[in-house]
């Protein structure tokens, strides 16, 4: 049986999507669709877990909260994607491209489709910032005591790195030789 519009046989309604969404360019959209499926499976595990615990979730979202998760949401998608300590972890998805200044080195995806796709989720805070802020999130509604300590270290580091970059400004504009941070790997 053929497709009498497009002279061809009828394949299964993903490889039609999927063809359709690249056009000309590669772009498989298998590797995204398990961690989709992974972020979606999260959730509504941290959902059952809340419920079955009992907790339950917050009318509204504190402006202090809300301030101290986005602080500790970027600090922490910045540390896993970009920091040269943490490279070991993201090492089986990426490739080293180089340094990026203060301590954040550039990578790449590599490997194959799911490999890949996980590989460009380690080396984008954008993307990453979603799993964080969900965890983060998840942490104030079941150890709420716990988890806004650790907010408040990561906005603790996250005000001192804007501090440490004010500083170096500071003294590049008065002719200072030297940074006060380390860009050594």
């Amino acid at each position: 049986m053929t497709n009498v519009a497009e002279g061809k046989k009828p394949t299964r309604a993903g490889e039609d999507v999927r063809r359709a969404y690249e056009g000309d360019q590669r772009k498989p959209l298998r590797g995204y669709a398990v961690l989709l499926g992974t972020y979606l499976a999260t959730v509504g595990g941290l959902a059952g877990t809340a419920r079955a615990l009992g907790r339950p979730l917050p009318d509204r979202v504190r402006l202090g909260d809300f301030a101290l998760l986005s602080l500790a949401t970027h600090k922490l998608s910045r540390l896993l994607t970009k920091d040269s300590v943490t490279s070991p972890l993201r090492a089986p998805f990426t490739r080293y491209r180089g340094r990026a200044g203060a301590s954040e080195v550039n990578e790449e995806p590599r490997g194959g489709e799911l490999r890949h796709r996980v590989g460009e989720l380690l080396t984008c805070p954008f993307c990453t910032s979603m799993w964080v802020s969900t965890a983060l999130t998840a942490g104030v509604v079941l150890a709420p005591r716990l988890t806004r300590l650790v907010c408040a270290g990561l906005g603790a580091v996250a005000v001192s790195d804007a501090l440490q970059l004010a500083y170096d400004a500071g003294k590049k504009a008065v002719g200072a030789t030297g940074d006060s941070g380390s860009d050594d790997e």
